[in-house]
């Protein structure tokens, strides 16, 4: 028997707010410190999104008509498991189930089997003193249902939301508060509901001021107390490696995430990786190609639909799955994955893997359904019977092929084909979603055929090779990849726009403080060093280490520990890719879109290595302190590489202040300080990674310049001086982005480091070198290609240097493509 203080979120139907309650209490309660299980009622994929963000763990659904009623109680457990509290969002109203089943799979249904205390969440808008008899009847329905509180929603006044509390006293049920109309915290919808918080600009904000309204309006302590009065929960927690065996090879599953596919339940990934496959997400929208050795693909749902031209764009990857398909990748498609691979989606070209066309649709289609396999498949054997829900607007044409995906309620629905013509079928694409939880056998059997495939090999782009600086006879480095520095670019008589480093002249203190280290006779001795940076920090000395700049700092994390899911944001310094590979990983990559903005909910949640640049080079784009924040979570650990903080004017959302359990940030002195020579840098944050970090540093790695320049550089004369620089470079760089702008040049806009990424066009920096100015490529950074250059900020005489170069290149007919 286990305690799991638990509470569900209900309402007497759609509409009345539950959504914005639930992840409000997951966020306002993660923030008081506890850990936070969310968990949401029915097949609903959008409203975990929103969970996962306010409590940094994968949101989870349990919905008995998808898993059945026996896994209710361990799928909670499992997902719940290392939490302080489980907070269940319901579904529709309270007693609202499947249609003609008697309440079966409704919130109450769930309530009931899981033992958990309701929380009615009603919209007063429209009412008073009725607002008491809607609770009163909600709460004598069903007597084994308990609702112990109640929170009243959109209330237009204190005088309004008074009323209400005065005529539900005689309820006996306490209100345990109340917020106001506020349309700022609802959000955005569309044709199949709320937009997914992978989608949603600015969702972890959103959900921080959400966070504080509900801290502010509900009694937290008790909302807690009714959670702890949930009775103790009896049997196993569920777990994936007990569902399946694993297959030989560790099969590489690509896995379709990003803002087009964000639709699946974490179970899927989880018994893929029991069943011994690795699985990689890669995003359709902005990868050229399917993750390396891809042995099988998974496209769930999303809304490609509101994303066709995105993805018809990324040519390289409709070629990728198309070959791979064609060469017999077991493939399955739900949903969103069936209309990317027709034909075309309301007229637009999509992979064309499958005979049919997509197009929208009038009606909204959102049923359960109950699934036969008409014929051994990549899901199931002749006769296996699953149950399923689907949810859409689009239609396709035709509605099934020769071999169909599913009987559904006994119709023809899907398709099941032998693209490769190897005698069985290795594509099953279908509008049904279907919970694996309930039906691992599915699992199973798709990472069966996926061990048993070839390997994909990467595709060969025509487009990717340099042939514009070939055809003008300009210079470029043939393989240049992850290997790739600024320095690179440079060469004899070149103007030095390309690397970070800054021209000002080093501050007489730090030439003395270097100075003085090299007089000394004995090693180097790192203590000094460390005392003032714990100082300059206001930490104790174990939580930092000082480093041989960055890239010793990235080798030793990424030696530190038996790391088994690393992941680096990019575009991103490719440093921490060259760390891992050495240290034998391979790391995924999270490729951000066209706006570099950073959502957490696109990270997989089973990693346990994240790394974040901020701001980030090469795209300049400082992320908010709260999104960086909303990464951590239990068992992983965040490193955000504060490389170029110190040219930010007041260091604004730094987190090495900030201590956060998993949390470690970098800093170097190589840029501001005008020092590249000098390997200086150092780690700050969790005192156990740190001494993981310490155990891997060889004695003296850090030279005594080195540390020198450590220790110099906390000094609050230094601190003002770097304040100075950077306000210098801000001015600096406004001068450079409107010069660019002004010759059409598209700029990632809100830079705040020493540098600028313009979109110069193909081509171009290769004719900025031939008129005597060096630019960092931007090709190497994954997730951009050769119309990219990152430009560093230089003083205005020079920079205008610069700006009419590029002018002169541009009247030569060298087209701009930002």
């Amino acid at each position: 028997m286990t305690h799991l203080p638990r509470v569900v979120i209900a309402a007497p139907a759609s509409g009345h707010g539950k959504t914005t309650v639930a992840t409000g209490l997951m966020a306002a309660l993660r923030q008081r410190g506890l850990a936070v299980s969310g968990h949401k009622v029915g097949p609903d994929y959008i409203d975990p999104g929103y969970h996962a963000l306010a409590t940094g763990r994968p949101g989870r659904n349990l919905d008995p008509q998808l898993v059945g009623e026996e896994r209710l109680v361990p799928l909670l457990r499992g997902g719940a498991r290392g939490a302080d509290v489980a907070v269940v969002e319901g579904v529709m109203g309270l007693y609202d189930g499947a249609i003609g089943g008697q309440g079966y799979a409704s919130t109450a249904h769930v309530a009931r089997v899981i033992g958990a205390p309701v929380v009615l969440v009603v919209d007063i808008s429209h009412a008073s003193r009725s607002i008491a008899a809607v609770v009163h009847g909600m709460a004598t329905f069903d007597p084994a249902i308990r609702i112990s509180g109640v929170v009243l929603n959109k209330s237009g006044s204190e005088r309004h939301a008074g009323e209400v509390r005065d005529a539900l006293q005689d309820t006996g049920i306490p209100v345990l508060g109340v917020l106001g109309r506020d349309d700022g915290i609802v959000a955005p919808g569309r044709h199949l509901g709320l937009v997914p918080a992978v989608e949603q600009h600015g969702a972890a904000q959103v959900i921080e001021r959400l966070a504080a309204q509900v801290a502010e309006r509900i009694d937290l302590d008790h909302v807690l107390e009714i959670a702890s009065s949930a009775s103790a929960l009896d049997g196993e927690p569920w777990d994936a490696g007990r569902e399946v065996e694993p297959v030989l090879g560790s099969p590489v599953i690509a896995v379709a995430g990003g803002r087009a596919f964000s639709f699946r339940y974490a179970e899927t990934d989880e018994l893929l990786r029991a069943a011994g496959c690795v699985t990689v997400e890669f995003d359709p929208l902005q990868d050229d190609d399917l993750p390396a050795r891809t042995q099988g693909i998974y496209l769930g749902g999303g809304f490609p639909e509101a994303h066709a031209s995105g993805l018809a764009a990324n040519g390289r990857m409709l070629d990728a799955l198309r070959r791979a398909i064609a060469a017999g990748t077991p493939t399955v498609a739900e949903c969103a994955g069936l209309l990317y691979l027709c034909r075309s989606l309301d007229g637009t070209p999509m992979v064309g893997a499958i005979p049919a066309e997509a197009r929208m649709a009038p009606r909204l289609t959102l049923s359960y359904r109950t699934a036969i396999a008409p014929a051994d498949h990549l899901l199931g054997l002749a006769g296996s019977r699953l149950a399923g829900h689907e949810f859409h607007r689009t239609t396709v044409s035709p509605v099934a092929g020769d071999a169909p995906a599913w009987l559904l309620d006994g119709r023809p629905e899907g398709y099941s084909m032998d693209p490769a013509g190897v005698g069985r079928e290795t594509l099953h694409a279908s509008y049904l979603h279907t919970h694996w939880a309930g039906h691992p056998a599915a699992a199973q059997r798709f990472a069966a055929s996926a061990a048993a495939a070839v390997p994909t090999s990467p595709t060969v782009h025509a487009a990717s090779l340099p042939e514009a600086g070939k055809r003008r006879g300009l210079h470029d480095r043939p393989g240049a990849g992850l290997e790739f520095h600024g320095d690179q670019e440079l060469g004899p008589g070149l103007i030095d726009f390309a690397v970070n480093v800054q021209q000002a002249p080093r501050p007489a203190w730090l030439d003395a403080a270097l100075e003085r280290s090299l007089a000394a006779t004995s090693y180097p001795d790192a203590a000094q060093a460390r005392d003032a940076l714990a100082a300059r920090h206001l930490r104790p000395v174990e939580q930092v280490l000082p480093t041989a700049g960055a890239a010793e700092a990235f080798t030793l994390i990424a030696r530190a520990r038996a790391w088994q899911r690393p992941v680096v944001i990019h575009p991103q310094f490719t440093e921490p890719d060259r760390a891992l590979a050495a240290a034998g990983l391979t790391p995924e990559h999270v490729v951000l879109g066209p706006d570099f903005e950073l959502d957490p909910v696109r990270v997989p949640t089973a990693a346990d290595l994240v790394i974040v640049g901020n701001p980030t080079n090469p795209t300049g784009v400082l992320h908010p302190a709260a999104t960086l924040r909303a990464l951590v979570r239990p068992g992983r650990v965040v490193v955000v590489d504060e490389a170029f903080i110190d040219a930010v004017p007041g260091e604004r959302e730094s987190l090495a202040a900030q201590q956060i359990s998993g949390l470690l940030v970098l800093r170097s002195l190589t840029k501001t300080w005008s020092i590249p020579g000098v390997r200086a840098g150092y780690i700050v944050g969790d005192p156990e990674i740190v001494a993981d970090c310490v155990r891997q540093q060889p004695p003296w790695s850090v030279s005594a310049p080195a540390l020198a320049a450590l220790a110099a550089c906390t000094s609050p004369e230094a601190r003002a001086e770097a304040e100075r620089r950077a306000v210098e470079i801000d001015t600096s760089r406004t001068v450079l982005e409107r010069g660019l702008r002004d010759l059409g040049v598209r700029v990632v806009p809100g830079s705040a480091a020493p540098f600028v990424l313009a979109q110069v066009g193909s081509g171009v920096r290769e004719a900025l070198r031939d008129k005597g100015f060096a630019v960092r490529r931007g090709d190497t950074f994954p997730g951009l290609d050769p119309a990219w250059a990152r430009i560093a900020v230089r003083d205005s005489a020079t920079t205008r240097r610069l700006l009419h170069a590029l002018a002169e290149v541009h009247a030569e007919g060298l087209a701009v493509t930002g």
